[in-house]
């Protein structure tokens, strides 16, 4: 019932830019957490950024200083700004939320979107 849809990803070249978007749907209550996970071929899926409410956020240090995440409430989206991109970055990247369901009893449970593939070439 609830759906995440991932946008934005594709080539890019070694030092350039791409803005991830992830938009929720369907029927919930809140949303508590928005973030993005990615995975580079033969490697674990790791935590990238996510925004956790109150404003706060968090990043892995493989990506601080390079990339933002920034949430819009109103409209149930999350955006990653993917800059000063390095051949590492490649990976399938994916976004979660946190949702409290509407109906009783109102629990919180993890949703994932599909991917979206980003490819650094030099």
């Amino acid at each position: 019932q609830v759906q995440l849809v991932e946008s934005g990803g594709g080539l890019v070249q070694a030092g350039g830019s791409l803005r991830l978007s992830c938009a929720a749907s369907g029927s919930f209550s809140v949303i508590n957490v928005m973030g993005w996970y990615r995975q580079a071929p033969g490697k674990q899926r790791e935590l990238v950024a996510s925004e956790i409410g109150g404003g706060r956020t968090r990043f892995s240090d493989s990506v601080k200083g390079r990339f933002n995440i920034s949430r819009d409430g109103a409209k149930n989206t999350v955006h990653l700004e993917l800059n000063s991109l390095k051949s590492e970055d490649t990976g399938v990247y994916y976004c979660y939320a946190e949702i409290v369901a509407n109906i009783m009893p109102r629990v919180t449970s993890t949703y994932w979107g599909q991917g979206t593939q980003v490819a650094v070439s030099s």
